[in-house]
């Protein structure tokens, strides 16, 4: 019997109950957590803002740490023992079949190939990675999904040029972690862009020569006046808003300029462009994680936190148990933390 935050119903909080598994199957893995992350993907989720649900109910959660307790056959990634970070994007191994769950009252609790809102979990094979030594179980929460898709836009995708521009739309974890690895590049002007002030003074620590408050900027006007009425190089666009995705792209200079976004608006929203701008030589694209692939790019992206390039403990400002994950969801809906941190057994450090 473990502990786990069950999704029962939308729009409603999650629901912290007593959950059994069966054995495992093949390619499954056990995971005592240590830590899980908490993104907007979950916030939208339990908002009900993905469309209808269809598996509820179900857990949540795509990002964590912990470390392995049991493993199916077939499984040669890890071993017993093994500290480990789970993340959605799919890496080598066994792509198992998600794992169900009971609940106390002997109802089925869905979930998929990886969740992290409980006190264990059944993981497919290949959404486990091994901790990289020197990389505690809290910061490697975000080698889970922030860092692999933020860092992965700019390293693996965009490449920026030496003297480029670029503009980074969205200060949350994904988009901060984006801002970050641009210090790997001879950016000529590095430009964030959010509502809060807060996240914006942050930016500057983080490398940001602009920053742009859209609540009282116009964010087009700002970023052609920076750059001399050119628009910049690259676009990042990390907000999860229909709109911002538009004006991202509409920032992004003609002639080669590129936006790229990794938010995922809610269901049912749709992006407007002007095909004016396509023919002028704008291009876009979404994001699928970075084009991360965690075997070979996490080992790389913790080489580059131990040498303080990716100051990572900044993005973890407020930690909450399990039994208050509705509280953190609640913080990171009303704009008050970057990236909730669920302490689920820290002990395992």
């Amino acid at each position: 019997m473990i502990k786990a935050a069950v999704l029962n119903n939308t729009n409603k909080p999650l629901d912290i109950e007593n959950i059994t598994f069966s054995t495992l199957q093949e390619g499954q893995v056990k995971v005592k957590l240590a830590y899980s992350g908490v993104c907007h993907s979950q916030l939208m989720e339990t908002r009900g803002k993905r469309g209808e649900d269809k598996w509820l109910p179900h857990l949540l959660g795509h990002e964590g740490t912990g470390i392995v307790q049991e493993i199916g056959e077939g499984v040669t990634k890890v071993k017993i023992g093994d500290k480990v970070i789970l993340g959605w994007i799919k890496s080598e191994g066994i792509n198992a079949e998600p794992a169900k769950y009971i609940s106390e009252n002997g109802t089925i609790i869905n979930s998929g190939n990886v969740t992290t809102f409980s006190e264990l979990s059944i993981v497919s094979e290949n959404r486990l990675v091994k901790l990289p030594e020197g990389i505690p179980l809290d910061i490697g929460v975000l080698f889970g999904c922030a860092i692999p898709t933020g860092v992965g836009i700019v390293m693996n995708e965009i490449i920026p040029k030496e003297n480029s521009t670029i503009a980074i739309f969205g200060l949350g974890g994904i988009g901060l972690s984006a801002l970050m690895a641009t210090n790997l590049f001879k950016c000529n002007k590095i430009i964030a862009v959010d509502i809060e002030d807060k996240k914006l003074e942050l930016a500057k620590d983080f490398g940001a020569t602009h920053t742009i408050n859209s609540n009282n900027q116009n964010i087009e006007e700002a970023i052609l006046d920076i750059t001399n009425n050119q628009g910049v190089d690259y676009s990042v666009e990390c907000s999860g808003l229909a709109k911002i995705i538009e004006i991202a792209f509409k920032c992004v200079k003609n002639n080669g300029g590129l936006c790229i976004f990794a938010s995922h608006p809610q269901n049912g929203d749709k992006i407007s462009l002007d095909p004016y701008d396509l023919i002028c030589g704008k291009q876009i694209k979404g994001s699928w994680g970075g084009s991360s692939n965690p075997d070979i790019d996490i080992p790389k992206f913790a080489e580059l936190y131990k040498k303080g390039i990716l100051p990572l403990e900044k993005l973890l400002e407020k930690r909450y148990s399990l039994e208050n994950i509705n509280d953190a969801l609640d913080d990171l809906e009303n704009r008050k933390v970057i990236r909730p941190l669920i302490e689920i057994n820290k002990d395992l450090e």
